[in-house]
């Protein structure tokens, strides 16, 4: 595996060297491993969860591959994935495209609860991969949820968010895995539903229902920049996390004075306004300025056009817009400047659901 060096500042230079691992080594327990009074379920669990658009992280010095947290602000949204799971007698069968991360974290699942039995678990995301739309993170805390209640939901949802957090890894080469970058906020808003914003150490902050009544349009511009793997560290570690030493505190006071009296007050303008100024902030700079100067241009001409609330989310490109106007005003507002709607959809305000079919 690569070496990555991380600066941050003229006396801050470090090297980071990812390691690579078959799923279920390196398990972090959290703290929760104990004799939990397991009670398996007959049927079958359901869970659906909600997409999220990541806002902003607060501070990226505060996260690493090795460290999840960083704090951060982000919403659901009406885009789903879905996990099936059933308990066995024993084994493990998955049907996943991305088996290596559902198979690590089932093993610290089981490590931490005690369970010995064994999982059939059938997943499906929302197809909306590497744009930003936090495809694994929503299909995590959907089978997370869906293994806890197979054994009598030993653990609570801030539990599982914990366990998920410190234990969220993503492929590499032949079927090995590593850990990733993890802020919680995909697991918070997909839980809970609404708006969430998150202080380091996954901790949730705050949570609020957001722009009822909206539509939430999602565009994704075309980007042959990569916003996975090497290039992502790349610009998390460095050039982001050199930024935020100047803008965190910024930020910070813009999310705690400003966006959150707006979301009290259900003032979609306002937050938006707040969303806009972060854009050009911190790490969020370097997330946008990532896929060039176009993704500001972008956002620009549906600013000047009056939407109400406009922002990219986590590494890109995909843009979202929440507006009370019509989608074919919308549409056309998106093609002048380049682009089309990709997603009609709305803020999930109620997170993930959870049903169990009985077996027959």
């Amino acid at each position: 595996m690569p070496i990555m060096k991380i600066r941050g500042g003229d006396l801050d230079l470090v090297e980071y060297e990812f390691i690579s691992f078959s799923p279920g080594e390196h398990i972090r327990p959290c703290g929760l491993q104990k004799g939990y009074r397991l009670a398996p379920v007959t049927g079958t669990v359901i869970v659906r969860a909600p997409a999220r658009i990541h806002l902003t992280v607060l501070d990226m010095n505060r996260f690493s591959p090795d460290r999840p947290g960083g704090g951060g602000i982000g919403f659901a949204i009406g885009v789903y994935c879905t996990a099936e799971v059933t308990c066995t007698a024993s084994g493990l069968e998955i049907d996943y495209s991305r088996e290596p991360i559902l198979r690590h974290f089932v093993e610290a699942f089981k490590q931490v609860v005690g369970y010995e039995g064994g999982f059939k678990i059938c997943a499906r995301d929302h197809q909306y991969e590497h744009v930003g739309l936090g495809s694994t993170s929503t299909i995590l805390i959907a089978v997370a949820n869906a293994l806890n209640t197979a054994v009598g939901s030993p653990l609570t949802s801030d539990q599982l968010r914990l366990l998920l957090g410190c234990n969220f890894v993503e492929e590499t080469a032949a079927g090995s895995v590593a850990f990733g970058f993890e802020t919680g906020v995909g697991p918070a808003a997909s839980t809970h539903g609404g708006m969430v914003v998150m202080g380091d150490e996954l901790a949730l902050v705050y949570q609020h229902a957001f722009a009822e009544g909206k539509q939430v349009y999602i565009a994704i511009p075309s980007s042959d920049i990569s916003s996975a793997g090497e290039k992502e560290f790349d610009l998390l570690m460095n050039k982001a996390r050199t930024l935020d030493y100047r803008d965190r505190e910024l930020k910070s006071y813009l999310v705690l004075m400003d966006l959150i009296p707006a979301l009290e007050k259900g003032d979609l303008r306002k937050a938006g306004d707040v969303i806009w100024e972060i854009e050009f902030r911190g790490s969020k700079r370097a997330e946008v300025e990532h896929h060039g100067f176009e993704i500001y241009r972008y956002m620009a001409v549906l600013r000047d056009a009056g939407l109400e609330f406009v922002g990219m989310s986590s590494v890109g490109p995909s843009i979202a817009v929440i507006t009370g106007r019509p989608e074919e005003e919308v549409a056309a507002i998106l093609a002048k400047a380049g682009l089309r709607v990709a997603i009609a959809t709305e803020v999930d305000n109620e997170g993930l659901k959870i049903r169990v079919e009985e077996r027959a």
